[in-house]
């Protein structure tokens, strides 16, 4: 009990969201503690092949550890492939080109991280991810409770209300969707412009004028020939 300065879990008693339509499985390891000094989460592919880690660099300084706790993956590394399995640890500094695919089903990972040098602040993309693994078991009305409270919290952050924008298309709330994603535009005019004109999850929106402003078709599309 967190009373006594400690708690125990198991990772299969944690929190589950589905963050993908691949299977994959995330555990929110900092969020169920609330840890403050470091990120902390773990990811669980059902089935082989599936990704484990999503490739890509982490620019602004973060430093990760990767820890395979069941299964098998592999890891590749800067273009370099490496078989991990069951206690593999993979550190990555800052700038490596990483990413992991499973190679046996069940495979789980845990990554561990911080920016060097600074005091730790929870990403709010924890909350992203939470909304949308209530929407995809089909609680619409906590995954809109779950971005409400993030948009209060970072009124003045473009990705929040992107994903809300996202989650009432999706569910079918035009008016709201058009409201996040035209707040979104207000922040940061050229990434939601070509973002959300490239997102699938707008597609009920394609036809509407205001859609088409945000993402600066306006024009074009009233000037076929």
């Amino acid at each position: 009990m967190k009373e006594q300065g400690w708690e125990i879990a198991r990772i299969d008693e944690l929190d589950a969201y589905q963050v993908d339509d691949e299977g994959l499985t995330w555990r929110p390891i900092r969020r169920h503690f609330d840890i403050r000094a470091f990120g902390a989460n773990a990811y669980t592919a059902e089935e082989a092949g599936q990704r484990v880690v999503e490739e890509h660099r982490e620019q602004n300084g973060h430093e990760e550890l990767y820890v395979v706790l069941s299964g098998r993956a592999t890891f590749t590394l800067e273009g370099e492939e490496h078989d991990a399995p069951a206690g593999t640890l993979v550190h990555c500094v800052p700038g490596t080109l990483r990413g992991a695919v499973a190679a046996e089903p069940k495979t789980t990972v845990m990554g561990v991280g911080a920016k060097q040098g600074e005091v730790f602040t929870p990403s709010p993309w924890e909350n992203v991810f939470v909304a949308f693994g209530h929407f995809r078991r089909g609680d619409v009305d906590r995954a809109r409770a779950e971005l409400e409270d993030h948009v209060a919290k970072h009124p003045d952050v473009w990705q929040g209300h992107f994903n809300f924008a996202c989650l009432e298309a999706l569910a079918g709330d035009k008016e709201a969707a058009l409201h996040h994603l035209e707040r979104a535009a207000e922040l940061e005019p050229e990434i939601v412009a070509k973002g959300a004109a490239d997102d699938e999850d707008f597609d009920s929106l394609r036809d509407e004028p205001r859609f088409l402003a945000v993402t600066r078709q306006a024009d074009t599309a009233g000037s076929s020939t």
